[in-house]
């Protein structure tokens, strides 16, 4: 355990660590007209600017945290942030879509390790007791990187062409490397590790399916798009491999999915709240638009309207997690859920008072805030050697819960008379679940009973 005197200046590497991957997501949006005018493309290969580092960082999970987990988190983090310094790289200097995109796959799949290593690192230098804090902290990026990104990116842009975005997370990657290096902790191996490369690629596919399918269906043709070719193989693999996953990984040394940690009731329980919280998540993405049917407002003006949930968020993550250290997790959760209950709920009604709808936005944002107690309850749960691992899961449930969420409403949406009238049931159908996952909820272990665990691992 590290002294105290450096729990602070570590926290802080690995919050910037983390931020730098977050702001490669959110300035994006700001750039993509610039990269279009430049570049001369069309619509879709601009939306896999964005889906291809999404993909690459779910596809890169499961192996960069194993891989924390094995030869230790030093030397891991400062490979994922050396690989997306080089992500950066290539993008900056890319003049055509097809280096951009591998750029961006390179960026993608470097970041897959930042965010897993950062939460294990968290878990192996803080007393169970001050994790809730820390995590809060960490958990907080994601939502200062949504209000700073499209800033940066704006002023950025008056100055300089879109590729300086980039080019600045370069000098970022090289000093997170050097203080990386001096600071994090690492061990020694007295033994060759087994890796489970047959359940990393296997996941890999998987995943990579999954998302492609995801990506690839017409909400506007839901039926005729789930039996094409670019989407009907793609479910297929994901079915067919995905039990073959499961049944190998129960008989691996190291797997890269620890199958019997499922055996734990917490763990399934958070399992499911990954995926709704996910699914919540997505509900994010079609705001700007409801509130564009709603209040007639402009796409760019829609935009900005997202400001409540992102400063919620971002709040609400350090605020849960010091809650989380004086009262536990399942209270932390069970409060989100309901939180975000309302906020769905008050979304399905089609409020046209802007009022209320600002309070919706702020109800989802700190309900959404729950994420760092998902984390916290899983660093409980896992010995040391698999805290990395274990974080990636997580992050993976709440990935397919992102994919899922997009497509399920994007599809009762297209699919209802009125779109409008579809977001509503699309909103009601989420409040519904968020019902059941309050219940289940219910079922996570108290306070008392977090310590206990602990105290055995």
């Amino acid at each position: 355990m590290f002294p105290p005197a450096k729990h602070t200046n570590i926290l802080i590497l690995l919050f910037i660590g983390v931020l730098m991957g977050a702001l490669d997501i959110s300035i994006v949006g700001p750039a993509i007209p610039s990269i279009e005018k430049t570049m001369h493309v069309g619509g879709r290969d601009l939306s896999w600017i964005y889906s291809i580092y999404i993909l690459f960082n779910l596809v890169g999970i499961s192996l960069m945290a194993k891989m924390s987990d094995t030869f230790g988190r030093r030397w891991i983090y400062v490979a994922a942030v050396a690989i997306f310094g080089l992500g950066s790289l290539v993008v900056s200097v890319s003049h055509d879509i097809t280096l951009l995109l591998i750029g961006r796959a390179i960026q993608g799949f470097g970041s897959s390790g930042i965010f897993p290593v950062a939460i294990a690192v968290v878990g192996d230098i803080y007393p169970v007791e001050k994790r809730g804090r820390a995590l809060g902290l960490i958990g907080a990026v994601f939502g200062i990187a949504f209000i700073l990104g499209p800033f940066i990116a704006g002023f950025m842009l008056l100055y300089f062409d879109w590729n300086a975005l980039f080019l600045i997370n370069i000098p970022i990657a090289i000093l997170l490397i050097v203080f990386a290096v001096r600071m994090l902790p690492s061990v020694r191996l007295e033994k060759k590790p087994a890796i489970d490369w047959t359940g990393i690629v296997l996941m890999a596919v998987i995943l990579t399916s999954f998302t492609l399918a995801m990506n690839n269906i017409d909400t506007k043709n839901l039926v005729e798009s789930f039996g094409s070719w670019t989407v009907l193989p793609f479910v297929m693999l994901t079915v067919l491999l995905t039990p073959v996953l499961l049944m190998l990984e129960k008989h691996q040394q190291e797997p890269v999915l620890n199958v019997k940690l499922f055996n734990s009731r917490q763990v399934r329980i958070v399992g499911f709240i990954a995926f709704g919280l996910g699914l919540f998540q997505s509900t994010i993405v079609f705001l700007p638009k409801l509130a564009v049917d709603l209040f007639g407002v402009g796409p760019s003006k829609a935009s900005f309207m997202l400001l409540p949930v992102v400063m919620a968020t971002a709040l609400g993550s350090p605020l849960g997690g010091r809650l989380v250290d004086k009262l536990g997790s399942r209270i932390i959760i069970i409060s989100g859920l309901v939180i975000a209950s309302i906020a769905l709920f008050i979304f399905s009604m089609l409020t046209q008072n802007l009022a209320i709808y600002y309070t919706a936005e702020a109800c989802l944002g700190f309900g959404l805030a729950m994420r760092s107690s998902l984390s916290y309850i899983m660093l409980n749960e896992v010995p040391v050697l698999e805290r990395a691992s274990t974080q990636g899961i997580l992050l993976i449930f709440i990935s397919i819960g992102q994919l899922t969420g997009a497509a399920l409403i994007g599809a009762i949406a297209a699919t209802t008379p009125g779109k409008t009238t579809g977001y509503g049931i699309a909103f009601l159908v989420m409040t519904l679940l968020s019902v059941f996952l309050i219940f289940l909820a219910f079922f996570l272990k108290n306070r008392k009973q977090e310590f206990a665990v602990q105290e055995v691992i």
